[in-house]
């Protein structure tokens, strides 16, 4: 597989009882700016609004060289060694993370990246709400010869969107080796993820669920289910206040 294309890990972490705003003004201050200063793109960090506990957050870079230069410049550089033994107390755990790449088939690339460019010149700006989707699916979506990617673009998408709530990204699974491996990334998952933006929860649950029970919906709707071995993790996600993406 060419490695020449950009590359995204989604970052789920679990932060020590009672201290997620403590390590996400640690985060905002310190790993935002030094991080892009080396290379890297932050898309968003975000609090879990049914988790007080899990802290997400997205980073890309340009392709997988790119990566493996840029997180070695990072972590043995001087802001990672200032600051980790002020952040590494607060994880219990770091791991779950995804490596992820924009579907060929799949909603535009530049989607996040748009995304991105609009909530930095709104920093500061009351946040909306990003709702993120895993579907775990039976086939792999990095197959190009698997459709399910051209169905989401081509059918899903829009019905989604008639219901005003903008995709604002989708992936499926880098499939290179881990090129930095003191980080681990979940391997080998069937794994299709989306992401779409709302004013706020409410506004989230009066759309989906319009879009749900619209006939639109209802036409594609078998082949969604069928599509997906068990029901997706869906994320509820406050950015946090240097979010790119709000």
């Amino acid at each position: 597989m060419a490695d020449d294309h950009p590359v995204y890990e989604l970052r789920q972490y679990k932060i020590v009882k009672g201290e997620r705003d403590r390590f996400m003004r640690l985060f905002d201050a310190a790993f935002v700016d030094s991080q892009e200063a080396v290379g890297m793109r932050l898309y968003g960090q975000f609090a879990d609004l049914d988790d007080p506990d899990r802290f997400v957050w997205i980073r890309g870079f340009d392709d997988m060289a790119a990566r493996e230069r840029t997180l070695g410049a990072f972590y043995f550089g001087p802001v990672w060694q200032a600051h980790r033994d002020e952040a590494n107390p607060l994880l219990v755990d770091n791991d779950n993370v995804l490596l992820m790449r924009s579907p060929v088939e799949g909603p535009h690339p530049d989607r996040l990246d748009a995304a991105r460019e609009a909530g930095t010149f709104a920093r500061g700006a009351a946040p909306g709400l990003v709702v993120l989707h895993v579907c775990t699916l039976w086939k792999d979506p990095a197959d190009p010869a698997d459709g399910f990617a051209r169905f989401f673009e081509h059918e899903v998408v829009p019905v989604i969107e008639a219901a005003g709530l903008p995709v604002i990204g989708s992936f499926v699974p880098e499939r290179s080796p881990n090129n930095f491996p003191r980080l681990p990334v979940r391997e080998g998952e069937k794994l299709f993820v989306w992401m779409a933006r709302a004013a706020d929860a409410d506004d989230w649950a009066l759309r989906w669920s319009a879009c749900r029970h619209s006939p639109a919906w209802r036409a594609l709707e078998p082949r969604w289910r069928d599509a997906q071995e068990r029901s997706p993790q869906i994320l509820r996600l406050r950015p946090g206040i240097a979010s790119a993406t709000r």
